[in-house]
C-alpha cells in the first residue's frame, strides 16, 4: 500500500501545508503547524438524517422558534430571550471565569424542563458534584457524563435522549476517525460538525465550553465560530467580582446585549441593576472622576471613568488605559492639546473604567476628555453631572444613538444635569427633574463643567 501523506495544520487559523513551517503565512503565528493525518472520508457521513428538497420563499414557515427560558434572566437576555431548539451555542472565557459555574447553574434550571446531560471532559464527575453542593443544586433530571470519546458521548445521548446537552470542553473531546491529538485543528472541526448535525437534526439545544488564546480569542480554527449559531465572550478582571456575558454572535438574537453577574461563594449571582453597583464606591469631592451614559445593546449603564494626569519623570511620558482602547485615547489627548490647548506633551496619563467594564463605543470621548481634563486642571466635576457625545478630529461633539434611554437612566439614579451633544437635543422627551445642557463643541463643555 502507498504511504499515506501528512499535512501540517496551523492550530491557530487552520492553514494547511503539505510541508513544515516555522511561520504561518496566513496568521503569521510561530512554531503552529503540527502534522496531522488526512482526515478519513469512509465510513463517516456527514449528510444531514434527511435530505433537504427545495422550497418556495413563500412557502417557508417564518415563524419564531418557541424559546426555553434557562431561569437566569441576565442569560435568557444575553441569548436574545431564551435558548432556541436545536441550537449551537458557544462560550469562551479565560481559565477560572466561571463558565462551568454559569453553565452548570443554567442547566439545574433546564433540567426542570426536560433530562439533561452535562459531559465533563476536563473533570470528574465528583468534582461537578462538590460544586452542585456548593451552588445548592439538587436535581433527579440532570446527568454527568465523564467522557472525551466522541463515538462514546454520542452513543450515551442516544440511551439517555436528553432534551438539553452540554460539552465542557470541545477542545477535550476527540474523534477516532482522526489520528489528530485531542484540541487540534482537526479535530475540534470534525466533532463540532457532529455535534452540529446532531443539534440540527434532533432539536437538541448545544452548549459547548471553549479554551481561549493569551489574546482572549476562542482557541482553534476560526470556522469554529462559524459553524455554531451563538458565540458568548465570558469576560471579568480577575481583581473584581463582576463578570459580563456578552454575545458577539447571535443568529437569533441581538449581537449588542450584555448580562452582568457578581461572583460569589454560592455561585453567579445576576446584577439586574449594574448602573448602581458599578457607582456605588464612586468618590464625590475628587479631580478626575466623570461618569459616562453608556449603551449595551438595549441596555444603559452609568459607568464611572477615572483619570489621572501627572507630570512625567522620564522621556516619554506614559499613556495607560484599562476598559477603552488605548488608540481612542491618544487621539482624544490630540484633540485636548490641539483644539482646547491643555499641555498634555509632558504628562504621565492613567485612564481607567471603574468596575473592571469595558466600553467600546464612542459615545465615552466626552465623559473621558472631561475626566482628563479635571485631573490635569484638578478641578472637580459636580457628581449629579453626566456625559456622553461623540468627538472628532476637529473637536465637534457628534450625535450618538438613544439618548432618551441614557437620559432616563440617569435621571432615575438622581443625576440633575446631563451634557450631550447638540445634534440630540432635537425631539427628545426628558425627565423634569434632570437639565440637559447641548454642545456643539468640546471646549463648550469644558466651559460647563467647570463653570
Amino acid at each position: 500500500m502507498a504511504r499515506q501523506k501528512s499535512i501540517f495544520s496551523c492550530q491557530q487559523c487552520g492553514f494547511q501545508s503539505p510541508k513544515w513551517m516555522g511561520r504561518c503565512p496566513d496568521c503569521q503565528q510561530w512554531n503552529t503547524l503540527v502534522e496531522e493525518q488526512p482526515i478519513a472520508t469512509s465510513g463517516h457521513s456527514r449528510a444531514l438524517p434527511q435530505p433537504g428538497k427545495p422550497q418556495k420563499l413563500a412557502e417557508v414557515n417564518s415563524s419564531e422558534e418557541d424559546r426555553l427560558s434557562c431561569g437566569i434572566a441576565e442569560l435568557n437576555r444575553t441569548l436574545g430571550g431564551g435558548v432556541v431548539p436545536g441550537s449551537l451555542i458557544l462560550i469562551g472565557g479565560d481559565p477560572g471565569i466561571g463558565k462551568s459555574t454559569l453553565l452548570l447553574q443554567a442547566f439545574s434550571e433546564l433540567a426542570k424542563k426536560g433530562t439533561a446531560l452535562y459531559v465533563t471532559a476536563e473533570e470528574s464527575t465528583r468534582q461537578v458534584k462538590l460544586r452542585a453542593d456548593r451552588l445548592g443544586i439538587k436535581t433527579d433530571q440532570l446527568y454527568l457524563l465523564a467522557e472525551t470519546s466522541l463515538e462514546q458521548i454520542r452513543q450515551r445521548i442516544k440511551e439517555l435522549n436528553p432534551d438539553f446537552l452540554v460539552i465542557d470542553s470541545i477542545q477535550t473531546i476527540f474523534t477516532s476517525s482522526l489520528d489528530s491529538a485531542p484540541g487540534s485543528v482537526s479535530q475540534v472541526r470534525e466533532c463540532t460538525g457532529q455535534l452540529m448535525i446532531q443539534a440540527k437534526g434532533e432539536g437538541l439545544p448545544t452548549f459547548l465550553v471553549g479554551h481561549v488564546t493569551k489574546d482572549g480569542a476562542i482557541a482553534g480554527p476560526r470556522v469554529l465560530e462559524h459553524m455554531v449559531d451563538t458565540v458568548l465572550y465570558f469576560e471579568g478582571d480577575p481583581g473584581h467580582p463582576y463578570r459580563i456575558l456578552r454575545a458577539v454572535k447571535n443568529r437569533f438574537g441581538s449581537t449588542n446585549e450584555i448580562g452582568v453577574f457578581e461572583m460569589q461563594e454560592q455561585g453567579l449571582r445576576e446584577v439586574s441593576n449594574p448602573s448602581e453597583l458599578f457607582l456605588a464606591e464612586r468618590p464625590t469631592q475628587s479631580a478626575g472622576s466623570a461618569v459616562v451614559a453608556s449603551l449595551e445593546g438595549s441596555r444603559p449603564l452609568l459607568v464611572e471613568l477615572q483619570a489621572l494626569v501627572s507630570s512625567s519623570s522620564f522621556g516619554t511620558p506614559q499613556r495607560t488605559a484599562i476598559g477603552i482602547d488605548h488608540k481612542r485615547i491618544s487621539l482624544l489627548i490630540a484633540i485636548l492639546e490641539k483644539k482646547i490647548e491643555l499641555s498634555l506633551s509632558g504628562q504621565d496619563i492613567f485612564l481607567n473604567v471603574a468596575g473592571g467594564v469595558r466600553l467600546d463605543e464612542p459615545a465615552i470621548d466626552l465623559a473621558a476628555i472631561a475626566a482628563l481634563a479635571s485631573s490635569h486642571l484638578n478641578r472637580i466635576i459636580n457628581p449629579q453631572l453626566v456625559l456622553f457625545g461623540e468627538i472628532g478630529l476637529t473637536g465637534e461633539v457628534r450625535a450618538i444613538s438613544q439618548p432618551e434611554l441614557r437620559i432616563k437612566e440617569a435621571a432615575r439614579l438622581g443625576f440633575t444635569q446631563c451634557v450631550l451633544p447638540k445634534g440630540n437635543m432635537k425631539n427628545i422627551e426628558a425627565p423634569e427633574t434632570i437639565r440637559l445642557s447641548g454642545i456643539k463643541h468640546a471646549s463648550e463643555a469644558l466651559d460647563i463643567i467647570f463653570d
